[in-house]
């Protein structure tokens, strides 16, 4: 007998597809593609109308605090802002300051943090109609501002005293102005009150501390003195030895790379000094004598 042996099963059909559910995919799939422009548009962009700063945001070390307008007019004041200038705002927020700048027709260029900010701040200026003021995202402590003419800010004293020996470094004259906050034990130049506010300005002096040889005039009379200067800051004393006479310098004012003192010469009469001075260890200028003659001087640092 044979054994039972079942029959296998048939195969299962396969349900067929509609034609209407895959056009009805299709049609969808479709519909998304068109509307993914759309959508994308629909995404506020940086800085648009979507986005408006709130007073206290955070930053990347402080939070946002917009500067009033006659506080941004005394730090452009201060400074003597014209259309010669490079003015550098770091950290920039909103573009108020290098755009009260470049309104003024200084060349303007601020450094923000905030993408967004950055944007809005681009914004400003194309619809205030300038083309002499820039904006970029970045690190003030890692961007190249060397070449500016006036450097705005509004941070903290201790990001002020970070950035202090950067300052210092620039070229001598470079004017430095702030908002409220100071540079720890380098004291301003002039400071304006401003309904509870401050406006602080500083001019970057020349380094002059050290010993000096001057030579005043050339050939055979020609005389060689000794300078030695001490200086804090925008603020220094010395010595001159002149001959045998060795005396105090009188009235010595350092104001950017302008130094001018009176010293005593060997015979004790009064001469005043008018020079120029650098980060280099050079200075020239001028001797003005007791009778009012004119010399020519030029002195390097030992």
């Amino acid at each position: 007998m044979m054994p039972f042996v079942p029959a296998p099963p048939e195969p299962m059909a396969t349900a067929p597809v509609s034609r209407r559910s895959a056009a009805w995919k299709l049609c969808c799939g479709a519909l998304l593609l068109g509307l993914a422009p759309a959508l994308s548009l629909a995404q506020p962009k940086l800085g648009d109308e979507a986005y408006q700063p709130e007073v206290g945001q955070p930053g990347k070390d402080v939070v946002w605090v917009p500067t009033p307008d006659e506080v941004v007019k005394a730090m452009l004041d201060m400074a003597q802002v014209t259309s010669k200038d490079y003015v550098v705002d770091l950290g920039s927020g909103d573009g108020k300051i290098a755009i009260a700048a470049a309104r003024r027709g200084a060349r303007a260029h601020g450094i923000e943090y905030n993408p967004d900010m950055v944007a809005l701040s681009k914004r400003n200026a194309e619809r205030a109609g300038l083309k002499n003021v820039t904006f970029v995202q970045g690190d003030i402590f890692e961007s190249d501002f060397r070449d500016a003419d006036v450097i705005t800010l509004y941070l903290l004293p201790s990001l002020n005293e970070k950035l202090r020996p950067i300052l210092l470094d620039m070229k001598p004259g470079t004017r430095v102005t702030s908002h409220q906050f100071d540079m720890g034990d380098w004291m301003p130049d002039e400071v304006r009150e401003l309904d509870g506010r401050r406006a602080l300005f500083w001019v970057v002096p020349a380094k002059v501390q050290g010993d000096w040889s001057v030579q005043i005039g050339t050939g055979p009379r020609a005389e060689t003195l000794k300078l030695s200067l001490t200086q804090s800051y925008q603020k220094v004393s010395g010595r001159m030895v002149w001959g045998t006479r060795d005396a105090a310098l009188d009235q010595p004012s350092l104001r950017g790379g302008r130094l001018v003192f009176t010293a005593l010469d060997a015979n004790g009469q009064r001469n005043r000094f008018e020079a120029t001075a650098g980060h280099d260890g050079r200075m020239s200028g001028t001797v003005i004598g007791p009778n009012g003659q004119r010399r020519n001087f030029t002195a390097t640092r030992s």
